[in-house]
């Protein structure tokens, strides 16, 4: 398909916008020029837009789309773009990555619209770059859960991935996440990067329970984004459930549960509390 953005007159349809995760001189040349010919901007937030666009010279007419628009304004959008173009922004980064607008793509698609991508600024991308820990395998996971159970059932499901992981987080729940993640996976080298492309970009390195102890002293400000080393090799052996319950059952033979549980969850790189309440259960059987 030929490019959609380099003629004067873009082609109808829906584009997609990264937008700087802070510095506005990291808005692309292509970009700036898809947002100056759009007919319609969908804005997470327009007024943190409006801002991009003063910065710009640039007045567009938008139109909010965040996680709580309906299905009556996608297919407004949707059929707007058969004769304009719209483009699709988040408050900061590429759109999609934890930020509303795959089903607006989806139905797009499925309307027969056209689609395209216009590349740039990803917080996680950034952070994993600025860290110095392992990016040939990386998983990005969100926002992990603010109740304490549902964050640590969360951490464990990533205990055995032989992978960098990435998570964003806000200043007040940053100690607290960076402790579950210390106590779910061990302790793991991480990175905590901040205020990237900003004045005061920052990106602090140290083991998951120094980073945790720096940060539940005096939680930071700005925008934040964790990354942690995959499990180092002969860390933990990757197995599955039913191998897991094998050991327990065997440590659990010749140990109180507490100390078996916490054998076998360093063991396998499982979370420990998850690992306790399942041995309990075998406790029972047995």
């Amino acid at each position: 398909m030929p490019d959609s953005t380099i003629s004067n007159s873009p082609l109808p349809g829906l584009y997609i916008v990264a937008t700087p995760i802070g510095n506005l001189g990291d808005i692309s040349a292509r970009a700036a020029a898809v947002l100056a010919r759009a007919d319609l901007i969908a804005a997470e937030d327009t007024r943190v837009t409006a801002k991009l666009l003063s910065h710009l010279g640039l007045r567009v007419p938008m139109t909010p789309y965040h996680d709580h628009s309906d299905e009556r304004t996608r297919a407004d959008l949707v059929a707007q773009m058969a004769d304009k173009v719209v483009a699709l922004v988040s408050d900061a980064g590429t759109p999609l990555i934890s930020d509303p607008g795959y089903k607006l793509v989806r139905d797009a698609r499925a309307a027969g619209r056209l689609v395209t991508t216009l590349p740039g600024p990803c917080a996680a991308i950034a952070a994993i770059t600025l860290s110095g820990l392992p990016s040939d395998r990386f998983l990005f996971a969100g926002f992990l859960p603010s109740k304490a159970k549902a964050r640590a059932d969360t951490i464990a499901e990533f205990a055995s991935l032989r992978a960098s992981l990435i998570f964003y987080e806000s200043g007040p729940r940053l100690g607290a996440s960076l402790a579950a993640l210390a106590e779910g996976l061990g302790n793991r080298e991480a990175a905590v990067a901040r205020e990237i492309t900003k004045l005061y970009e920052e990106c602090v390195t140290g083991s998951l329970a120094d980073l945790a102890a720096r940060y539940t002293a005096a939680p930071p400000k700005g925008e934040i984004v964790i990354v942690v080393a995959p499990p180092t090799e002969g860390a933990a052996e990757v197995a599955d459930d039913a191998v897991v319950d094998a050991a327990l059952r065997a440590a659990l033979a010749a140990q109180p549960v507490s100390r078996a549980a916490k054998e076998v969850a360093k063991r396998f790189g499982r979370n420990r509390h998850a690992v306790y309440t399942r041995a309990l259960a075998l406790k029972e059987g047995l």
